[in-house]
């Protein structure tokens, strides 16, 4: 875990709601792994006290060193005036934090399952993978068209399959209910969202006694992000195990 001054390379809003960040910090870029989290502090001051937790987003070789962004949608005070940041603003930060995705050697056919901005966490993953040769089919899932991550953004190679609650584009309904469709095809599932999507997710697993992998990234209110402050406890059939440093990632079926 690193405490560093990031600075701000670029920022736009990448899509309706949602801001793309890249950060220059190479004592934390170099050693990041996709679903894993960072804490941003989002004041100069001490209002808003606490850091928000943000995944990592993607990342790229850029100037000598490995810059990683993040993408987040505007919900609050932090998130705002992280929205307003401009190119050569410092960000102060610490990571990386938390358990990222394992993919197995041997699997070569990845089901990504995103859930709203969840798909923030996912997207790395699918760069990687591509770039290994393994097979890659993202579905994400939004409210309507706007919400949804541009399908242009990410390797030409990745099947992307969406769906909207409102119709406006792909399946009419949630993201869950493609799910029976595709998992058969699947090593292993990788998923990031809502929990009200994973306690979905679950119960397709266990009506098609499926004991596949699901890899899931757990969100939950944290202070510190580093296993201080216990905000972040989750029940497991192990018990009681903290987001930010048993997790973020965990199999579906131990929680759900």
């Amino acid at each position: 875990m690193n405490l560093e001054r990031a600075v701000v390379l670029s920022s736009e809003e990448a899509y309706q709601g949602t801001r793309l960040i890249w950060f220059s910090a190479p004592a934390v870029g170099r050693v990041a792994q996709s679903g894993q989290f960072l804490m941003i502090r989002c004041g100069e001051g001490w209002d808003p006290l606490l850091p928000r937790p943000m995944s990592f987003h993607r990342f790229r070789q850029a100037d000598g060193e490995r810059q990683f962004a993040i993408l987040f949608d505007l919900r609050g005070r932090g998130t705002d005036w992280l929205w307003r940041r401009q190119p050569g603003d410092l960000v102060n930060l610490f990571g990386p934090l938390g358990r990222g995705y394992a993919v197995k050697r041997q699997s070569q056919n990845l089901l990504l399952v995103a859930g709203g901005i969840g798909v923030a966490a996912l997207v790395a993953l699918a760069d990687e993978d591509i770039a290994d040769g393994r097979a890659v089919t993202l579905l994400q899932g939004a409210k309507t068209v706007g919400k949804l991550f541009p399908s242009a953004s990410l390797s030409a190679e990745v099947e992307v399959v969406s769906a909207t609650e409102d119709g406006s584009a792909g399946h009419r309904g949630l993201v869950t209910e493609l799910l029976p469709q595709y998992l058969p095809w699947a090593d292993q599932v990788f998923a990031c969202g809502p929990n009200a999507m994973y306690e979905a997710m679950a119960a397709i697993m266990r009506e098609q006694g499926s004991r596949k992998s699901v890899q899931v990234l757990l969100e939950e209110h944290m202070a510190c992000g580093m296993g201080v402050c216990y905000c972040c406890g989750v029940f497991t059939r192990r018990g009681v195990k903290l987001v930010c440093k048993d997790g973020p990632r965990f199999e579906l079926r131990e929680v759900f």
